[in-house]
């Protein structure tokens, strides 16, 4: 994963260069939007693979991120991040892996994901009448190898699900769950509970 993820940050580095260079000639929005089309597409593209790697791989996509956001703002490199990340709504990138993963785990819980997925997670139900029969709570799966076994989608979906409060969980449809995953995790992201 680290040749993956070192290629990704270089790749991404490159295009905001070159966006850097002509900056001067186009417009804030246009900027913005080049931003989002090549660094976004290569921050997102990771973001399933990269759940629970370690700390010292997710900050070099942080790096990557925390440069687009000054490239946008304008701001200089010793600049303090956190405040312009929470300016431009932008979930921090380990903050985004989960929100992918628990997009497609809402997904697939209401038929709007392929049958592959649907196989892979399964709604708990308890054998008598718990408390937690009415938390939309899915089956944790057992997994051998904590280095890879967590970060399997069937362990790693069970897993963020669970710990999210039920109002996120019972959400009616996905934009409404899209949008209170977004300030669930944003809220968490930058300690605003």
């Amino acid at each position: 994963m680290v040749p993956d993820i070192n290629s990704t940050c270089k790749s991404a580095f490159y295009h905001l260069r070159n966006i850097a260079r002509i900056r001067k000639f186009i417009s804030l929005k246009t900027t913005e939007t080049v931003v989002h089309a090549f660094v976004d597409s290569k921050l997102d593209y990771c973001n399933s693979l990269a759940y629970a790697l370690p700390k010292y791989l997710l900050q070099k996509l942080q790096y990557v991120q925390n440069a687009a956001a000054r490239l946008i703002t304008g701001i200089r490199k010793h600049d303090h991040i956190n405040p312009i990340l929470m300016d431009l709504h932008w979930l921090p990138v380990n903050q985004r892996i989960q929100f992918k993963i628990l997009l497609l785990t809402f997904k697939s819980l209401n038929g709007l994901a392929p049958v592959y997925i649907d196989e892979m997670i399964q709604r708990y139900v308890p054998n008598r009448k718990l408390r937690s029969s009415s938390a939309f709570l899915l089956k944790q799966n057992k997994w051998n190898l904590k280095s890879y076994g967590f970060r399997t989608f069937t362990v790693a979906a069970p897993f963020l699900w669970n710990s999210l409060p039920l109002e996120v969980k019972s959400s009616p449809s996905l934009n409404i769950f899209k949008s209170k995953l977004k300030t669930h995790l944003f809220n968490c992201a930058f300690n605003l509970n």
